[in-house]
């Protein structure tokens, strides 16, 4: 055997190809290997941009010493959890439940049927060569042992496996007060977030508590959104010079990030820092919105979709592309100009990272905004010439749909149409490369699709996004499209047994030791709430009995999680957010109008509360504009909730009093 990794469509797995461990990708024939040799499988499950699965890689897998190990008496394969998130859901719950934690890198010693016996994750080299040895050792002489342990893991994920219990309570404003009140009282009303350190960018949360204050009109959840939001892009977490969020601070006051930089968190935050910009209008909101967007274009763009991550690491180094210190301050701007931009970016002679240098900070707007872009213009091009994280330019589906969704809302938020045609392109692109035979690929690489099978949140995400962007270019292939994906996840990802219940991978796909059903929000949305918003869209925007099929789906879905909102509502942001959308009918706006540009339409987007759906176009044009005509030569408006609509309005004034909050 060699190390079989060169012509991987994943980046992570393509960092590790020169190393003398003699990796595998999972496979049939890679799990028939360890039955041959009846040697354990060691599997270790990292992504691109993690700075400890560097670390490992370099203290372990790139040692001759360590790779013998490896290579005598395993058969070691390396998977990308972002290109086989069912893999990674498997292990990680074992790695959980036998230490208490997970984390990447994760190491786990599997039976060559997969069953796993022993977890964990990072390892120094000593520790990593003793538990090789000692592994090796219970496998030859403690072989039943093992087996029993693999037996007994596998049956307690499988049990894992089984979903929420039922019985929560109905899905009502009640509940989602309820939800809202016990998130608040989590928030950390000093630094913004909620929580202790390390800090994560709460997305879901943030976009749920601005609904319910659109829902309710309480300025509660809105001041907690704008405190999160305010900590969050003035702190080092926000790249001050370029845009774009790195993935958390390792602090509670979102001064030093973890430097890595995803596109599903970006994504995320591009919404909620739109909509907060919507309803506020504040022009901080605005500014964070445009560079945020502005950064997914310059930066992780490619071939018209967006690539998955920036590194945290530049030459080996975490950070160093981004911290400072006051000596190249003035190095690079002069002194008076130096001392200043020190002061305002918070670099100190001490220094607030590693190293003595600070990362930028920015507690508050420039009293000299010319010499401010003056500055950080010149500290951009110093930075360029520094070493550069790497890029894992994998193109994932589910973090595309994201970004559709992302780039149509603030398209429409902040006035800026070259928004809503980059997620026209980049819908196009995916459908083109990632629909293969009529189902969809998780991910690919360099315009080569990858041949792992996408899974649930592929499907929803991307569902998602054509209907968000459907709304603003009502073309039917869009709706054709998101509506073939979801009649795709009813078929083979709904559990037959168990209305509202969902598996993350499909019932024809790779069987594993267990079928993962994870219905619990985490950095992204779990494939279930996702569902549930894209079949709340669908109802309204699909015909005849096709939209009654998505409404009665969604609304089990919904139900199914309200157990989640009643006893762990910061597990289920976006849960939250989905339901505070349904509380509320869904809201569907149809303003007939016989030009895009009629201001009536303008308003309805503006004014419509997040999770609303708003069409525009001439009478009969589309599904929910049948039978809905202008008002004489005026453009009216028809706003339903549910199945109950209101009489026509043809003012912006009586549209946004339709919409406003019930207090």
């Amino acid at each position: 055997m060699s190390n079989a990794l060169a012509s991987a469509t994943s980046p992570y797995l393509r960092q590790h190809a020169e190393n003398p461990v003699h990796w595998q990708e999972w496979s049939a024939a890679a799990l028939a290997e360890a039955t041959r040799r009846d040697v354990p499988i060691l599997l270790s499950v990292g992504y691109a941009a993690c700075h400890w699965c560097h670390v490992m890689a370099h203290e372990s897998f790139e040692d001759v010493e360590v790779a013998d190990a490896m290579n005598s008496d395993f058969v070691c394969i390396k998977v990308d959890r972002e290109e086989r998130p069912d893999l990674d859901a498997v292990y990680m719950n074992a790695t959980v439940a036998l230490t208490g934690q997970g984390g990447w890198p994760m190491t786990c010693f599997l039976t060559p049927d997969g069953r796993p016996f022993f977890c964990g994750t990072y390892y120094p080299k000593p520790a990593f060569l003793e538990l090789l040895a000692a592994v090796a050792q219970t496998w030859r002489t403690r072989r039943s042992e093992v087996e029993q342990a693999g037996d007994h893991i596998s049956g307690e994920l499988r049990a894992m496996a089984s979903g929420l219990p039922g019985g929560g309570p109905p899905v009502e404003p009640q509940l989602c007060d309820r939800a809202v009140a016990a998130v608040l009282a989590d928030e950390d009303t000093v630094h913004g977030g909620f929580g202790a350190a390390p800090k994560f960018p709460p997305s879901a949360l943030l976009e749920a508590l601005l609904r319910n204050h659109e829902r309710t009109g309480d300025p509660a959840p809105l001041a907690a959104v704008q405190r999160t939001c305010s900590a969050m892009a003035r702190g080092g977490l926000y790249d001050q010079l370029a845009g774009g969020f790195a993935r958390y601070s390792v602090d509670a006051a979102w001064v030093v990030p973890h430097f890595e930089k995803m596109l599903y968190d970006n994504a995320q935050l591009l919404r909620v820092y739109a909509h907060w910009a919507r309803r506020s209008g504040d022009p901080f909101a605005h500014r964070i919105a445009r560079e945020t967007a502005r950064f997914m274009l310059d930066e992780l763009r490619a071939d018209g979709m967006f690539v998955s991550s920036l590194d945290a690491d530049a030459a080996g180094v975490e950070g160093l592309t981004y911290s400072w210190t006051v000596d190249q301050l003035r190095e690079i701007l002069g002194v008076g100009d130096g001392d200043w931009a020190a002061t305002l970016f918070g670099v100190t002679s001490t220094g607030t990272f590693e190293r003595g240098a600070s990362v930028l900070q920015l507690r508050g707007e420039p009293a000299d905004p010319v010499r401010f872009d003056r500055v950080r213009t010149a500290l951009l091009a110093a930075r360029a010439q520094r070493p550069q994280p790497g890029r894992d330019d994998k193109v994932v589906t589910a973090w595309n749909g994201l970004a559709i969704t992302a780039l149509v809302e603030a398209g429409f938020a902040l006035r800026r149409p070259a928004l809503l045609a980059a997620a026209a392109e980049c819908a196009r692109s995916v459908l083109d490369l990632h629909v293969v035979g009529g189902r969809l690929r998780r991910a690919s690489l360099g315009g080569v699709v990858g041949a792992s099978a996408a899974i649930l949140e592929d499907h929803a995400a991307l569902a998602t996004g054509l209907m968000t962007l459907y709304q603003a270019q009502p073309e039917p292939h869009w709706l054709d499209e998101a509506m073939a994906l979801l009649d795709v996840a009813l078929d083979h990802f709904a559990d037959p047994a168990r209305d509202g219940r969902w598996f993350d991978v499909a019932d024809d796909a790779e069987q594993l030791v267990s079928r993962p059903a994870d219905p619990l929000d985490g950095a992204t949305p779990a494939g279930a709430s996702l569902m549930a918003e894209a079949l709340q869209m669908a109802a309204h925007l699909a015909p005849g009995g096709r939209a009654d099929r998505y409404a009665a789906a969604a609304e089990a879905t919904v139900a199914g999680a309200a157990v989640v909102l009643d006893r762990a509502p910061r597990s289920g942001g976006h849960w939250l957010a989905v339901a505070e959308a349904a509380v509320r009918g869904p809201i569907q706006i149809a303003v007939a109008c016989d030009s895009a540009d009629s201001a009536l339409l303008a308003v309805a987007r503006a004014v419509a509360p997040g999770g609303a759906v708003v069409l525009g176009g001439p009478t009969g044009s589309t599904e929910l504009l049948r039978e809905r005509p202008r008002i004489g030569d005026t453009d009216a408006a028809y706003v339903c909730r549910g199945r109950t609509c209101d009489l026509p309005v043809t003012t912006a004034e009586d549209l946004a009093a339709t919409l406003a909050p019930s207090v």
